[in-house]
């Protein structure tokens, strides 16, 4: 195994039928959201999709988890710290704004906000914003009392602060504009319009606006507003950018919802990974006839690049597509699904995007038969689906416990894997009853044939297993894998898949397929890493 050292142990996969390797190396940062530096000095970063608060040494690297997944902030997407030193929280999905100690107890402040996100303090005042549609902007009392509303019809708020001119500067993503009000409450402002993509603002020491871009090219955009107004645009590269942080030396620190990590950004646009990015997931993973693997990373399509030996593979950003976690690949084209209830068809020779159904209950694991008809699990409706050419859904199989992957061996006879039930099972054409194939499996999920043998990955235990299509006997093929929880850790408090009508946190997949040549490729999600599994040599 390769690249940075893993919470699962560095041993990695154990196996004497397969050799391991990671085509990236593991993601300390699996998604980096709102960002502040702490009275040590410390850069703290919120994980909305890992559930944690994370610390990181701006000259080291060094990340330390303080806010562990097993607490009771299930979500935070963005924090602030008080005058006292206290760090305040705003967990998302819950719709909870949590304070944390200097001694480290939780304190709840409020669950009276709804998607709550951009948060700041303000000496020893507190504000926060909601991320939805006609979202609020209120002041909360750490202390007690009923929240303050300073201004409502906000078109999905996120991170903000306090300007020079002691007014609240915030973010409307939707209509591309940036908004300030006064703290004591009053008529909002435009302030600036048109602005691309805005996800967080930010003053720099100088009182500079910094505006960032949720986009693919990583833009900022720096406005003058207490001086000659001008604007000017800097081009990152960072994909997905969430939020920034000036430190005591006017250094700029930016995170990346779409890859992680923390970069530095210089006012030329020049970039020093200071924790580097990768994968936020995987999920789903798929590998096409050209042999270029896709992950599928909530945020996006990524490419994790297979590494020379003894070095650590990077992850390239094929497409953001929000929420996409199965995928197959299908000739020239790509299939989704979203467990938000979608599935599309994505291009890449031309960048398109077609949409093939909507409405659906929690769509996970995808295939392609040979005449291009898409096979879905339904898995919050335990269905499996059939979607042909003209986008018309069938119903293949119901019925079923929590169906999760599928996928079709050379015959075309298609399987599922469903984690409850902790088996697969066989769809046959005729319309009867799905039949086991095999039983006792944990909680399998990511599912792939090669040859007359079906593997599955079980994420209770961990474990790679195959499954003979002939005898139907069953093998441990690999073992402590870095899917699941890891060993000795408290399962955590699965949130929401939706937050008063916007997505919430959707459950990890742990996605498998198979290249031509027998090797297996695994989405690794407790590292953040697509692993190859290679069958082992045998004989001299």
């Amino acid at each position: 195994m390769t690249g940075r050292s893993s919470s699962y142990g560095a041993s990695g996969v154990r196996s004497t039928r397969r050799q391991a390797r990671r085509l990236n190396s593991p993601n300390p940062l699996r998604g980096s959201n709102g960002v502040a530096f702490g009275p040590d000095g410390r850069l703290y970063v919120a994980q909305f999709l890992a559930g944690q608060i994370s610390a990181v040494d701006p000259a080291t690297g060094d990340v330390e988890v303080v806010v562990p997944p097993d607490g009771p902030v299930q979500s935070p997407d963005d924090l602030a710290f008080g005058a006292d030193g206290s760090m305040y929280i705003a967990d998302l999905v819950p719709g909870r704004v949590w304070r944390r100690g200097p001694d480290g107890e939780y304190g709840l402040v409020s669950d009276e906000v709804k998607v709550p996100n951009g948060i700041t303090c303000v000496g020893d005042r507190l504000f926060v914003n909601e991320m939805r549609m006609n979202g609020r902007l209120l002041e909360l009392f750490p202390e007690g009392g009923d929240p303050v509303v300073l201004t409502d019809g906000l078109a999905l708020g996120n991170a903000m602060q306090l300007g020079l001119d002691g007014c609240l500067y915030y973010p409307h993503m939707v209509s591309n504009q940036v908004w300030r009000i006064p703290t004591d409450g009053g008529v909002p402002e435009v302030v600036a319009e048109g602005v691309h993509d805005p996800v967080a603002v930010r003053f720099d020491r100088g009182g500079v606006l910094h505006v960032l871009s949720r986009g693919p090219e990583g833009i900022v955009t720096r406005v003058d507003l207490h001086g000659t107004g001008s604007r000017s645009l800097v081009t990152s590269g960072v994909t997905g950018l969430d939020n920034a942080a000036f430190d005591g030396e006017n250094r700029m620190f930016v995170s990346s919802f779409a890859s992680g990590g923390i970069t530095e950004l210089h006012p030329d646009g020049r970039t020093r990974p200071v924790v580097p990015r990768g994968l936020d997931g995987p999920y789903g993973v798929t590998i096409d006839l050209g042999g270029t693997v896709y992950a599928a990373d909530h945020y996006r399509v990524a490419r994790p690049e297979e590494p020379d030996p003894g070095a650590s593979g990077d992850v390239t950003t094929e497409i953001l597509q929000p929420f996409v976690h199965g995928i197959t690949a299908d000739g020239d084209v790509l299939h989704t699904t979203s467990q938000f209830g979608t599935v599309q068809t994505y291009d890449p020779a031309t960048g398109t995007t077609r949409t093939r159904a909507t409405g659906l209950d929690q769509p996970l694991g995808i295939t392609a038969r040979p005449d291009g008809t898409l096979v879905v699990a339904e898995t919050g409706a335990g269905r499996v689906l059939a979607i042909d050419g003209t986008d018309t859904v069938t119903v293949l199989a119901e019925g079923l416990d929590h169906p999760v992957d599928v996928t079709l061996d050379a015959e075309g006879r298609c399987y599922v894997s469903d984690d409850r039930r902790g088996a697969v099972l066989r769809i046959d054409d005729d319309g009867g009853e799905p039949v086991p194939v095999a039983d006792d499996l944990g909680a399998p999920q990511g599912l792939a044939v090669h040859g007359d043998e079906l593997f599955t990955v079980d994420t209770a235990h961990r474990r790679l297993w195959s499954v003979s299509l002939t005898t139907g006997d069953t093998r441990v093929e690999a073992e402590d894998l870095a899917v699941g929880t890891p060993a000795g850790a408290a399962p955590r408090q699965a949130p929401a898949l939706f937050a008063h009508g916007l997505p919430g946190v959707a459950p990890r997949f742990a996605g498998l397929t198979a290249a031509p040549d027998g090797s297996l490729l695994l989405s690794s999600n407790g590292d953040g890493t697509v692993v190859r599994l290679t069958p082992a040599r045998t004989g001299p």
